[in-house]
């Protein structure tokens, strides 16, 4: 058996991988760059070694200071996680010259699959359905153009390299293939140091689902069930699911037997997942190989029982499997939410900080036989850098069918207190809740078809404020009966607490009085019925369960001087509670307007100024591409809203910028 595994990645897959290593009695070796000096996985380690300066293309991507960390340590196996070195054929090689152990496939199936071209081009031989497409190299923007067109619109213009949504684009037009191709060039140059790019037509109404394959080095290959990862924005995964609510058992047995002769054909073990791109009428469609553990392999752990890590090591120690076929089964239902560092009110811009309260929902078996699983990187007091992919966690459930992991993950998301950045948590919640999505009736276009002018939050309908608005007024008055309790005052001077209250919140004023109960409070309101309210919330708490009107809420708590910030299920209102004369008052206030940045291009998230394209004194036009940020490997392109005359240039290529910082003006 292996006896020590260096970890050639960082943050959440090697945490994860480090986790199955101890299990199983191996030693660990953590690397880490100058930004991950303080990270999880290096904590977690048994030992770890320092690699170079934070760019990935300094540290984690460059083979030799791997090679060496390995030497310094004298670990005789690596696990390379997922992307960065994970499918480089080179980095296989290197190591296997070393005599060391790769914990994944053998360099050849790297090589012929882990090459999207390439990969297409054996399927095609294999007999394997495919996308219709380009798989030879592309030269310049103009080819592409030709290309496209020769396709037929739409089309996706996709990095050879690539993967987790970096360098592809739709296109829909020459224009859009034009710009496409080299932004995708572009992304594909500086996360994968291989700019190379295809282009294939684009399937409308399409769902992206995926076979789990793992095989052994005597000649074993399996498929584990099927997941579903439909529900994308930017062609980046967001919420995973196994099983697909979409396959039939036909359906999943050919997609499964398909996965696998692919596998066989080109000698895989360890391991991979086949990706497939699924139309209405549940004809598949051959996607590419990902030669590596996926992202989203914790719902295909939850649903078969299978730790597929630990599997990677045995298959890489030389062992065979010790299942068949025909003993795995799909049992339940699992859920994947990944939780992202981006402000999903700015566009789901990344978002770079300190994470000043990290608390995700605790681990295990719930009452109801649920299951919360967190697969993590990060810790309350660790930072989000610029320099790697957002994402903060995996937050995955189980239940026993679909809806049972969808309540579960909605519970789970409602108990995961996440501060000092931004994040995407009620977006999260808001798919959970979405009477699509739980219909099942989902495709690669869900987010952008039900969220087409971007996520502004969830707006509470009636029901909902007025659970929120007894909410408010029972933390009010728990509030208001601290501060009377005050020792040392004047006894006849002693604040009476009142019952009666008026709480403003998203734009309503709901009026209501508190009445105390055995179990609690009911709060009479103006309208509706009376609505009891159970909790254990104490003045301090920023988590609480409340039982309000007989159903339980899980709900974040914020308090700003008289203001009382309350999120649950995506929703986030901020509410007010005064006494009836001070809400009179109130209402007599002049609103203060915010400032006019109407004339002004802010930098709509932190990151670097990769082009500025025009001067001061040009006129611009509608649409005209004005600048270009890059944060996290992902290239935003800034473009002008409405014509106008360029008066002042305040950023420059090359410099950093925080978000809503100025970079041009307009007269």
């Amino acid at each position: 058996m292996i006896r020590k595994i260096l970890i050639a990645n960082r943050g959440e897959i090697a945490c994860r991988v480090i986790k199955t290593a101890k299990a199983m009695g191996i030693a660990t070796v953590a690397v880490y760059s100058d930004a991950d000096a303080n990270a999880l996985h290096v904590r977690m380690a048994d030992e770890s070694v320092h690699i170079g300066p934070a760019p990935s293309s300094q540290s984690y991507i460059v083979i030799e200071k791997i090679l060496d960390a390995i030497r310094k340590t004298g670990a005789d196996a690596v696990h390379p996680g997922y992307g960065f070195l994970s499918e480089n054929p080179l980095f296989a090689e290197a190591l296997e010259k070393e005599g060391i152990i790769f914990i994944g496939p053998p360099v050849n199936a790297i090589q012929a699959m882990g090459d999207k071209i390439t990969s297409k081009k054996l399927a095609a031989e294999a007999g394997v359905s495919t996308v219709p497409g380009h798989m030879g190299l592309i030269a310049d923007a103009d080819e592409a153009v030709r290309i496209s067109s020769q396709i037929g619109y739409p089309v996706m213009i996709k990095a050879s390299a690539g993967g987790g949504g970096k360098g592809m684009r739709i296109a829909w037009n020459d224009a859009e293939a034009r710009e496409g191709f080299q932004s995708s060039k572009n992304e594909a140059k500086s996360s994968f140091g291989d700019d190379r790019i295809f282009i294939e037509k684009f399937v409308t109404d399409p769902r992206h689902i995926e076979i789990q394959v793992l095989g052994d080095t005597h000649g074993t290959v399996l498929y584990l069930g099927e997941r579903e990862c439909s529900i994308q924005r930017r062609n980046q995964k967001v919420i995973e699911e196994a099983p697909s609510p979409f396959l039939d058992e036909a359906t999943r047995r050919a997609m499964g037997e398909q996965a696998v002769a692919l596998a066989k054909a080109v000698g895989y073990h360890s391991a991979g997942t086949v990706e497939f791109i699924v139309d209405g009428a549940r004809n598949f469609y051959f996607l590419e190989m990902n030669t590596r553990l996926q992202v989203e392999h914790p719902v295909t752990e939850l649903v078969t029982g299978i730790d597929l890590v630990e599997q990677m090591i045995r298959v890489a120690a030389g062992e065979r499997l010790s299942f068949g076929q025909e003993d795995v089964r799909l049992n339940g239902w699992a859920i994947e939410s990944r939780l992202y560092a981006e402000d999903p009110y700015r566009n789901f811009l990344p978002s770079i900080g300190r994470l000043s309260r990290y608390r995700p929902p605790v681990e295990g078996e719930r009452g109801n036989g649920t299951i919360v699983r967190n697969d993590t990187g990060v810790f309350e007091g660790g930072e989000i850098s610029m320099y790697y992919d957002p994402m903060i966690a995996k937050l995955c459930t189980w239940g026993k069918d679909r809806d049972a992991a969808i309540e579960a993950m909605g519970d789970a998301l409602d108990g995961f207190e996440v501060e000092g950045i931004g994040h995407n948590l009620p977006f999260l919640s808001a798919v959970m809740a979405h009477p699509r999505f739980r219909s099942g009736k989902i495709t690669t276009a869900f987010i952008a078809e039900e969220f087409p002018e971007g996520f502004s939050g969830v707006a509470p309908d009636a029901a909902a404020l007025h659970r929120l608005a007894a909410i408010a007024m029972v933390i009010h008055q728990r509030l208001q009966q601290r501060a009377a309790q005050i020792s040392g005052t004047i006894g006849n001077h002693r604040r009476v607490v009142g019952k009666d209250w008026v709480v403003t919140l998203s734009g309503a004023e709901i009026a209501g009085r508190i009445e105390t109960v055995a179990e609690g409070a009911r709060v009479r309101l103006a309208e509706g019925e009376p609505l009891s309210v159970e909790t254990d919330w104490l003045p301090g708490q920023t988590l609480a369960h409340f039982h309000v009107g007989g159903s339980p809420m899980g709900v974040k708590v914020e308090l700003s001087g008289t203001a009382i910030r309350l999120r649950s299920r995506g929703m986030d209102v901020t509410a007010r509670v005064r006494s009836p004369r001070v809400a009179a008052l109130a209402r007599l206030m002049p609103v203060k307007l915010p400032p006019d940045t109407s004339r002004m291009l802010l930098c709509p998230m932190p990151g670097v100024i990769t082009s500025v394209l025009v001067r001061q004194g040009d006129v611009v036009e509608a649409g005209q591409t004005l600048a270009s940020v890059e944060a996290m490997k992902m290239e935003n392109v800034l473009k002008a809203e409405r014509k106008g005359v360029v008066k002042r240039v305040a950023a420059t290529a090359g410099q950093s910028l925080a978000v809503d910082e100025l970079i041009m003006e307009f007269e």
